[in-house]
């Protein structure tokens, strides 16, 4: 029963935004809600001015429905259930508000730095209260591939707001390329529901595979050359997502190897700024990573495919760590 459960809320999640992106993208066209390309980033990228953004919408009521839907067929939604959705319509809204200030109003920097930072400290801060009422709230960290873990008391909320914040930007900064965190994130996705079922953690195993259904489903009018993109609607809620179940699932630390590619994107540009401030030099010819490999050459899609494969790897790994070590 449960594994018809999981196959049926992947294919219901695809087939959902399959069929949502026929009659969301030319309203999203009619409506002018095209993207407006930074002159700083490369100059190949300037014919994708235009293109619908705000796709994340998709996603969003996709992951909703098949979540909610399949779970209640399975069983009653837990607090865990909540809580994710939660995190991911909470980031998923401050994406879209950022996104509308810059289609709409032609902002194209979108909401100010302190103002999304501060939307994503209260949506970190109201999960971690919610989430220490549940029975099953441990404020430690787990060491992968070991037996141990730290108890850091109080301190988890800090750790809380470091991996919501810093993942939904993460994933924010890696899309920038037309199909990059579509794939990287369904297969990111694919690996934590495997490690939910392990853990007998059904509800969220369901979860993960719906967020993998509906990005896959948004892949096939985001692959290279995009009809649409998912905006910061889609990559703040995703990043959002992805932190959260790590949490929920106690394998935080886990999410940085899974994450993988997410993680190295953003070094690249820490490293990057770092270098230009203190030596007035750049490592790469641009960051986040998948702009330099396009400066050196190759083609979008292969920049892809290679990232994807890179993560298809990291997710082999952190399975691998968890489950036969």
């Amino acid at each position: 029963m449960l594994e018809q459960v999981i196959f049926y809320t992947i294919i219901a999640a695809f087939l959902i935004t399959v069929l949502l992106s026929p009659i969301f993208i030319p309203f999203l066209r009619r409506l002018k809600f095209g993207q407006s390309i930074r002159e700083e980033g490369p100059k190949s990228h300037q014919k994708k001015t235009g293109t619908p953004t705000m796709g994340g919408v998709m996603i969003l009521v996709s992951i909703t429905i098949a979540t909610l839907v399949m779970t209640f067929k399975f069983s009653e939604p837990s607090t865990e259930t909540y809580l994710l959705l939660l995190v991911t319509l909470g980031f998923g809204l401050l994406g879209f508000l950022d996104d509308f200030i810059k289609v709409v109003m032609k902002r194209n920097l979108g909401l100010t730095s302190k103002q999304k930072l501060l939307g994503q400290i209260v949506i970190s801060v109201i999960f971690y209260f919610v989430y220490r009422q549940t029975e099953g709230f441990v404020p430690e960290i787990t060491i992968p591939a070991t037996d141990l873990s730290i108890n850091v008391g109080w301190l988890y909320i800090v750790v809380i707001i470091f991996w919501l914040v810093g993942f939904s930007n993460a994933v924010n900064l890696t899309d920038g390329l037309d199909g990059l965190v579509s794939g990287t994130a369904a297969i990111a996705f694919g690996a934590f529901a495997v490690l939910a079922w392990y853990q007998h953690q059904y509800d969220i195993a369901i979860f993960s595979v719906a967020v993998a259904g509906a990005v896959l489903g948004f892949l096939v009018f985001n692959a290279h050359p995009a009809k649409v993109f998912m905006g910061d609607t889609g990559s703040l809620a995703l990043g959002g997502a992805i932190a959260a179940i790590a949490l929920l699932t106690k394998l935080e630390l886990l999410l940085v190897i899974i994450g993988g590619v997410f993680v190295i994107e953003t070094l690249s540009v820490i490293l990057q700024v770092a270098s230009f401030k203190t030596r007035g030099k750049r490592i790469f010819k641009m960051s986040p990573l998948h702009h330099h490999y396009e400066l050196s050459g190759w083609s979008e899609w292969r920049v892809v495919v290679t990232f994807w494969t890179v993560g298809l790897l990291f997710a082999v790994l952190g399975i691998y760590l968890e489950v036969w070590i």
